[in-house]
């Protein structure tokens, strides 16, 4: 059964939309994270235009990390004082990326950054997390421990001033690189249409030193602010969020992200980060391939939206 979406100006099946939204909000709930850098690509891929690809799928964000960060709350693993230390943060960066975004917008050089970023951000996050993960689930055989933060290891953050306690995550570190985290987290959510969860949380576990069951529920906790500001700032600004595609797939996600949820909690933290570490890089080869393969229409005709032949 096909609809028409009136922002992106095509009309696609409502089944595959949904099952999309559930995949992507499955893997929310799983990893914690807010499945933008799955589900812009996705739209990408089922020839959504890529402005109102990464406008719109930060609404699915948004369903899928409430429904995931419910679950979370209900089992009392979100630390809301580092969440809302980071939200400050992402608030201000999803200022700077819009901006950016409408910038690139005007230029004509959208996609091509947009699809860049994702090949470079994917490629590298995803190869160090697999390799981390692999030798720790390596160490956990002949030690029995797959968690990354051991007592008494500090990392360079550890030595910045400012800082503060926060108790659900037993961490004792400065505000910086928290605040710092926050930034780039919304500027990415602005610029990709990403809820910048692939970056929060190998940065929460490898430079923050938070324990993995906390990282999870309190990256989604953030997510959902972070992605609704960026919803709110491209609606007002360039006017791409598709509301009839944002509903189909909030619709599959929030589903989703409950089943997730509950599939994660059967996975120590070592396989969950090379799982999540096998996915980016898989989303990061897809994107790269199709910007060096020849298309088949190397050129397109697209009118300017209100515009008929």
């Amino acid at each position: 059964m096909n609809l028409y979406l009136p922002i992106a100006e095509i009309s696609l099946n409502v089944f595959v939309l949904v099952g999309m939204g559930a995949a992507v909000g499955f893997i929310s709930g799983l990893f914690g994270v807010g499945g933008g850098f799955l589900i812009t690509p996705l739209l990408i891929f089922y020839n959504i235009p890529p402005a109102v690809a990464v406008a719109t799928g930060a609404n699915q964000v948004i369903a899928a990390s409430f429904s995931g960060a419910l679950a979370h709350y209900r089992r009392g693993t979100i630390d809301f004082k580092l969440g809302t230390v980071l939200l400050i943060g992402g608030f201000c960066g999803s200022l700077l990326g819009v901006a950016l975004f409408t910038l690139l917008r005007r230029l004509g050089q959208l996609d091509l950054v947009v699809s860049l970023l994702y090949v470079v951000f994917l490629g590298g996050i995803g190869g160090l997390m697999l390799v981390e993960s692999l030798q720790s689930m390596l160490r956990s055989q002949s030690q029995g421990a797959g968690e990354v933060r051991r007592p008494g290891q500090h990392s360079w953050v550890h030595g910045l001033p400012l800082k503060m306690r926060f108790h659900r995550s037993k961490l004792y570190v400065s505000v910086i690189p928290v605040l710092v985290l926050g930034f780039l987290i919304g500027l990415l959510a602005g610029i990709m249409g990403v809820g910048g969860g692939f970056i929060a949380v190998p940065a929460m576990i490898y430079l923050l030193r938070v324990p993995t069951s906390v990282v999870i529920g309190t990256s989604l906790f953030q997510i959902i602010f972070t992605a609704a500001a960026t919803t709110i700032l491209q609606a007002a600004t360039n006017r791409t969020v598709d509301v009839v595609l944002a509903f189909l797939l909030m619709l599959g996600g929030v589903i989703g992200a409950q089943f997730g949820a509950e599939a994660g909690r059967r996975l120590r933290g070592d396989q969950l980060r090379a799982l999540l570490a096998l996915l980016v890089l898989a989303v990061g080869i897809r994107l790269g391939i199709q910007l060096v393969v020849t298309p088949e229409e190397p050129f397109t005709i697209t009118l300017p939206t209100g515009e008929t032949g």
